[in-house]
C-alpha cells in the first residue's frame, strides 16, 4: 500500500476512536457524580464518613477524623466534571479505540505475530485490571493511616480534584505494575532473555519490586505495601516458570530444524580456497593468428 494510502487509513482509524470517545464521555457527562462517589467512597468510609458527597454538603462537621472535601475555585467544578468525564470516556471505549489500533497494525504482521499479540492483549488486560482492583481494595487502609496522622482538634480539607488523582496515579500505578511479568515474558519470546537469567535475578527483583512498593504507597503501613508486592512477586515467579518452560521448548524445536515456512541458517563464514592454479592462456585469439595486417594491426583489431 502507498504511503498516501497508510496515511488515509490511519485517519480513518484514528477519526473513529475519537468519535467513539466523544460519545463515551458525553455519556459518562450525566452519571460523573456516580464515577465521583464510586472511587472515593471506600476512602471516606475507611476514615468515618460513611456519607455520600450529597451528604456531606448537607452535613455541617462530620463526627470522628474524617476529611472535609472540598472544591476551590468557581471553574473547578466544571474542570472536574469534564476530566472525569473524559477518563471515564477513555476508558469505556478502550474496547473500541484498541480495536481500530489492531485494526492499522494486524495486516503488517505474519501469521506467528498476530498469535503472540492475541495472546499478549488477552493476558494483558485482565493483569491490569487485577491491578486496578488491588489499589481500589487498598486505598481505604491507605486513608485510614494517612488520616490518623492529622493533629487532634484540627481540620483536614481534603480538595477533590487532589483525591481523584491520588486514586487514579495508584490506579494506574498499581495496574502498570502488574504487567511487570507480560514485559519479562515478552522479552523471553523475542529471545532477548532466558528464563534462566531471570532466575538468577530473583534476589535483586525482590528488593526492587519491594521498594517500588513501598514508594508507589502513599501510606507507611508495611501491610499496604505487602499487599503490592506479593502479589508482583507471585507474578515474577509465574513468568520465569513460562520463561524457562518456553526455553526447552524452543531448544526442542531448534534440535528438530526449521520448520517448513522459516529459512535455513546459513554458515556465511568465507573460507579458504587455498592456493591459485595457474591457468594456461593464448597469446592471441584464434581470429589473430593469420599474418595478414593492415598498417600493423590485424583484422580483427
Amino acid at each position: 500500500m502507498p504511503l498516501a494510502e497508510h496515511l488515509r487509513e490511519l485517519r480513518n482509524r484514528l477519526a473513529k476512536a475519537l468519535l467513539a470517545i466523544v460519545l463515551v464521555t458525553i455519556g459518562a457527562a450525566f452519571f460523573y457524580n456516580d464515577i465521583i462517589n464510586f472511587f472515593t467512597e471506600p476512602v471516606l468510609k475507611s476514615v468515618g464518613c460513611g456519607y455520600s458527597f450529597e451528604e456531606l454538603a448537607a452535613t455541617p462537621r462530620a463526627e470522628g477524623p474524617c476529611a472535609q472535601i472540598t472544591i476551590n475555585g468557581l471553574i473547578t467544578p466544571f474542570t472536574l466534571a469534564l476530566k472525569v468525564s473524559l477518563m471515564a470516556g477513555v476508558v469505556l471505549a478502550s474496547p473500541v479505540w484498541l480495536y481500530q489500533l489492531w485494526l492499522f497494525i494486524a495486516p503488517g504482521l505474519h501469521r506467528h505475530e498476530k498469535k503472540y499479540a492475541y495472546a499478549f492483549v488477552a493476558t494483558g488486560f485482565p493483569l491490569f485490571l487485577g491491578g486496578a482492583y488491588f489499589a481500589y481494595r487498598v486505598l481505604p487502609t491507605t486513608a485510614k493511616v494517612l488520616i490518623e496522622f492529622t493533629p487532634v482538634n484540627v481540620d483536614n480539607l481534603l480538595p477533590l480534584d487532589d483525591l481523584l488523582d491520588l486514586v487514579t496515579r495508584m490506579v494506574i500505578v498499581f495496574g502498570l505494575s502488574f504487567e511487570l511479568p507480560l514485559l519479562l515474558i515478552m522479552l523471553n519470546f523475542t529471545g532477548a532473555l532466558t528464563g534462566k537469567r531471570m532466575l538468577g535475578w530473583w534476589r535483586g527483583m525482590i528488593m526492587g519490586i519491594t521498594l517500588f512498593a513501598a514508594l508507589a504507597t502513599p501510606s507507611t503501613d508495611p501491610l499496604t505495601m505487602m499487599a503490592l508486592a506479593g502479589p508482583i512477586w507471585v507474578l515474577y515467579f509465574g513468568a520465569v516458570g513460562v520463561s524457562l518452560l518456553n526455553d526447552r521448548r524452543r531448544r526442542r524445536l531448534e534440535a528438530m530444524g526449521p520448520a517448513d515456512d522459516e529459512a535455513s541458517d546459513l554458515d556465511l563464514t568465507p573460507e579458504d580456497i587455498g592456493e591459485a592454479e595457474p591457468v594456461s592462456a593464448r597469446r592471441a585469439l584464434p581470429e589473430q593468428a593469420s599474418t595478414d595486417r593492415v598498417n600493423g594491426y590485424d583484422d580483427v583489431t
